[in-house]
């Protein structure tokens, strides 16, 4: 019998759907990512753009439809039980330790992916904790500030922070949800060059919310459409922008 050469998507969402009592928030979207793709997701205010991460990432359960994880069926884990597959999400609020500094909020996170007991975590100063911390900061560029407490971080660097803890959980797939809410404009460049390199031959994956549409179309290699819960369209950035139906229901509208 011949072997397949099918390789499982990174994440696979197929024909997932949750209502509300009759209404459907999210309507039998299904959507996948390979590996190294960066997908954003678009629409309107209300689209559903939220509650479809809630879904992905366990923090609601769907009325229907299946979500997987590299072939994996995740669709009734809890959210930790995700992560721990390799699902990562970030929220629009900024959310790290303010009186920690940059290198402490990462080696914290470095010590609850492995699990163990994080008490007198620093006194004891790990070193292989502290070298994959640096090289996690490098990788988001504030390795320069790793002494700095994140609490004194503009909005900006406190992102890359956001994303740095991220990859401490060794995430294949990366939700990242509006990653530039907040960030000033100058400090807007420097944000989506580290989140470019997120998938640049790393393996990763990404599905971004962003309303930026400039960041959208630099970044993605699809861009995802959903209008009302459903998804409108899936597509090169080109051919969405060019699509009439996403001009009339996206493009055209306030946002």
């Amino acid at each position: 019998m011949p072997t397949s050469t099918v390789t499982a998507a990174a994440l696979a969402v197929d024909g997932v759907t949750w209502r509300i009592g009759a209404v459907p928030i999210v309507d039998d979207v299904t959507l996948d990512l390979a590996a190294d793709e960066f997908v954003a997701l678009i629409g309107p205010n209300g689209a559903g753009k939220t509650s479809l991460f809630n879904l992905i990432s366990g923090l609601t359960r769907p009325t229907a439809g299946r979500i997987r994880l590299g072939g994996d069926d995740i669709t009734t884990l809890a959210p930790h039980g995700r992560a721990r597959r390799g699902l990562g999400r970030t929220f629009q609020t900024s959310a790290v330790f303010g009186s920690l500094t940059i290198a402490e909020n990462v080696a914290l996170a470095l010590q609850a992916r492995r699990g163990g007991a994080m008490r007198g975590w620093r006194r004891r100063g790990d070193r292989e904790v502290a070298a994959r911390a640096e090289e996690i900061l490098t990788e988001v560029r504030l390795e320069r500030h790793a002494t700095r407490t994140a609490g004194s971080l503009a909005h900006g660097e406190k992102r890359k922070l956001e994303i740095a803890l991220l990859l401490a959980g060794e995430p294949r797939v990366l939700l990242l949800d509006e990653p530039m809410a907040g960030v000033s404009l100058e400090d807007v460049p420097a944000l989506v060059e580290v989140i470019r390199g997120l998938t640049a031959g790393t393996g990763r994956s990404v599905l971004m919310v962003e309303h930026h549409m400039e960041v959208v179309l630099d970044l993605a290699d699809r861009i995802a459409v959903l209008h009302h819960g459903a998804l409108l369209a899936c597509d090169t950035p080109d051919a969405v922008m060019a699509d009439p139906f996403v001009q009339q229901a996206y493009l055209g509208e306030d946002r």
